[in-house]
């Protein structure tokens, strides 16, 4: 039976969401004092800081110059200003290793999660079932049960598995196909652990798919910020029908340019199809604008993204110090992206209560574990693409309270 629109909304929530920490309600929490609020500077773990981390160098003058075109630059296709998805698609087949048919097989979004939900929406009715990894992205779990259909989750044993492999559990995966899903959606790299599937994780997805008939939804908005010594293997390049893939990817986050709203995804022909007939109705185009700044893409100062990735580097190693220096805490090292997920041991609390002290006590907002999975309840989400020192203090003062409030 059809879900009510109640019940649909029900299911989703924005108190988690990036940004909406004022949402996380603290009330009660006063109660719990164990020595008084530590000072320090807050810091929000829940987004990225595009103050400590600014966005690729002439980006606000490709902007200005699309305002410049005005109506040309406004009123784009709905799926994107032809030009600037040529000029994309280009890049994404050279960064991908397999063509982007620009014209028919690519679409711009507002933002990597508007092409997350044209993509589920353009393959997901009512019963239909979707394998679905945990932990992974949040909106990935919430968008198919908005949309109603049937999720066969499939675990990531990323704390257990091998250095250079996700612990996607593959016999799952084909068991979830076998059960009849037809649509398999998941990040990598992984939100939020920011481990990396391997090349042979990757090629037994792309035979088990075109096994089963299995349509694949891949997240690599990450792909491009990788740690030394990291190898990433593109789903699209395997042994894969072209018709049965979409690769969603946008510079909101490794280059900081999510206050533009912009995310890219290419590949089956069909899908984009409908997912530029969904866009057209909901938002009727990526920001005309905004679309100028596409251009930067994949086309920033000589050394500017090496640079990136040894700051983003020197953080995490610097906050995995920290976290392990806890007695009970567990935090795999990412490969890839800007996101720590560490395991917290046994406190006096609950775990969604830790959350709001942490916030409450030390300034320091992070996202729930429950978020990603139910069964990563103990572990919270850091985005550490933060001021380097800012960030440091404040997962010191997380160190602090976990000691206060251990059991």
């Amino acid at each position: 039976m059809p879900l009510s629109i109640k019940s649909k909304f029900s299911r989703l929530g924005v108190n988690n969401a990036p940004g909406q920490e004022v949402r996380q309600d603290a009330a009660g929490i006063e109660t719990l004092l164990r020595g008084g609020p530590l000072p320090g500077i807050p810091v929000d773990f829940s987004h990225g800081d595009v103050d400590a981390h600014p966005p690729t160098p002439g980006s606000f003058e490709v902007f200005s110059a699309g305002v410049a075109l005005g109506g040309k630059q406004a009123y784009t296709e709905y799926r994107g200003d032809i030009g600037i998805r040529e000029l994309v698609g280009e890049r994404l087949a050279a960064f991908t290793g397999a063509p982007v048919d620009a014209r028919d097989g690519l679409i711009i979004t507002p933002g990597t999660q508007g092409a997350l939900f044209l993509a589920v929406a353009a393959t997901v009715a009512h019963g239909d079932k979707v394998a679905i990894v945990q932990p992974d992205y949040f909106a990935n779990r919430k968008l198919v049960e908005f949309f109603e259909g049937e999720m066969l989750p499939v675990q990531l044993g990323y704390a257990e598995a091998e250095e250079g492999r996700s612990g996607l559990d593959l016999d799952q995966l084909e068991d979830a196909f076998k059960a009849g899903a037809r649509v398999f959606l998941f990040s990598n790299p992984n939100n939020p652990t920011g481990v990396v599937y391997s090349r042979d994780e990757i090629d037994r997805i792309a035979a088990l798919a075109g096994r089963y008939g299995v349509t694949v939804i891949v997240d690599q908005l990450y792909a491009r910020l990788r740690y030394a010594g990291v190898s990433y293997t593109h789903l699209r390049a395997r042994e894969i029908d072209p018709e049965n893939v979409v690769t969603i990817m946008g510079p909101s986050k490794t280059e900081s340019l999510s206050g533009y709203r912009l995310g890219a995804a290419f590949g089956a022909k069909e899908i984009i199809a409908r997912m530029e007939k969904l866009q057209a109705i909901v938002s009727l185009r990526a920001a005309g604008y905004n679309q100028a700044v596409m251009r930067t893409w994949f086309n920033e100062p000589e050394g500017w993204m090496d640079d990136r990735i040894r700051r983003h580097q020197a953080i995490r190693d610097d906050l995995l110090a920290v976290l392990r220096g806890v007695e009970g805490v567990f935090a795999r090292t990412p490969e890839a992206g800007s996101y720590l997920f560490p395991r917290l041991p046994a406190l006096a609390v609950p775990h969604d209560r830790f959350v709001k002290i942490l916030r409450e006590q030390a300034g320091v907002t992070v996202t729930p574990g429950t978020e990603f999975s139910p069964r990563t309840g103990d572990s919270v989400r850091l985005n550490f693409s933060q001021d380097h020192k800012a960030a440091v203090a404040a997962v010191e003062r997380l160190a602090v309270l976990i000691e206060r409030y251990r059991a």
